[in-house]
């Protein structure tokens, strides 16, 4: 559905923020990024989604792809429900309104992300989480089969961070390509089947999550010491990575 084939991203000729990276993003498949801040995460979504040209390498999108930005206001007090509406604007012609068909895919976005009660409510009264919600069901209103999404838990509690990862993996299971940044290995850890680690500008390692995060790689990657723990929950062998901070 995605193709990078050996990206790279200079600010300032000679200065890349990273060199090399080749990258498919697949149906059925969520991808996660990872990296300290700083190092390009941002930005190589940005050239994913067409909104920056790599300064070398190329990008092939063979499906329309969705986007959800990190940070997100808007300056007016939009009906949940126009939010959403506002993700046909692909399918709408130019000086048209939002027809039927826009309405129904508008209101089957929010009923899949479960938040329908709050169609009618001011979008900034919203939580964080419902927010977030909220954006991701703009994105899957545009009939997108790609979604790219810019750090979607990092301001969430842990209950809505539960929650946005698990539709997520849900929207990945039903085959769409999901392609994600996040600051939370664990997160990769449960939810990614491929993983992108940026370590340096010419040092970007992309492979199946479960054999890329390492507790070496994150360690090198992060610059802390990382150890895996495995668990037992109910019977479902389990995971997580823990760290020591001093």
């Amino acid at each position: 559905m995605l193709d990078l084939d050996r990206i790279g991203f200079a600010f300032q000729p000679g200065r890349w923020l990273f060199r090399g990276v080749s990258l498919t993003v697949r149906g059925g498949q969520l991808t996660a990024v990872l990296g300290p801040n700083g190092r390009g995460k941002t930005t190589l979504l940005r050239c994913a989604m067409g909104l920056l040209r790599p300064t070398e390498g190329e990008v092939h999108r063979h499906s329309p792809v969705g986007y959800v930005a990190q940070a997100h206001s808007v300056g007016f007090s939009y009906r949940v429900i126009d939010m959403i509406t506002m993700g046909r604007v692909r399918h709408i012609r130019p000086y048209s309104t939002p027809g039927r068909r826009d309405h129904a895919a508008a209101e089957a976005a929010l009923r899949r992300v479960g938040l329908s009660e709050l169609a009618d409510r001011a979008y900034p009264q919203l939580s964080g989480g419902e927010r977030q919600l909220v954006l991701i069901a703009r994105a899957l209103a545009s009939d997108s089969d790609v979604l790219i999404l810019d750090e979607p838990a990092s301001a969430l509690d842990l209950r809505n961070q539960a929650r946005v990862l698990a539709l997520l993996r849900e929207l990945a299971d039903g085959g769409m390509g999901i392609l994600l940044t996040t600051h939370h290995p664990n997160h990769a850890l449960h939810v990614a089947d491929q993983a992108v680690l940026m370590l340096e500008a010419e040092d970007v390692r992309v492979g199946p999550a479960a054999s890329l995060l390492t507790d070496q790689a994150l360690g090198q990657l992060y610059g802390v010491p990382v150890r895996t723990v495995h668990y037992d929950d109910d019977g479902v062998p389990r995971s997580v990575l823990t760290t020591r901070y001093s």
